[in-house]
């Protein structure tokens, strides 16, 4: 897998939080980065399979989603 570069612009505050961030995790500022920007993706995912899911609830279940709202 190959390196590819990008610069991340952060306000003082911002560079503050990652390196606090990164110092409670035990590694880098980027490698503290990476692990955030991996867990915001999975939590989006995450929701967008639980939405999913229940939209086919909803759909499969009209009755049944009516009566509980009632």
């Amino acid at each position: 897998m190959g390196s590819m570069a990008m610069t991340l612009r952060l306000t003082d505050e911002q560079d503050a939080t990652l390196a606090s961030l990164a110092e409670a995790q035990g590694v880098s500022k980027n490698e503290a980065a990476v692990r955030a920007i991996r867990a915001a993706h999975e939590r989006a995912a995450h929701e967008r399979r639980v939405g999913e899911g229940i939209d086919d609830v909803i759909a499969r279940y009209p009755q049944t989603i009516r009566r509980l709202g009632e």
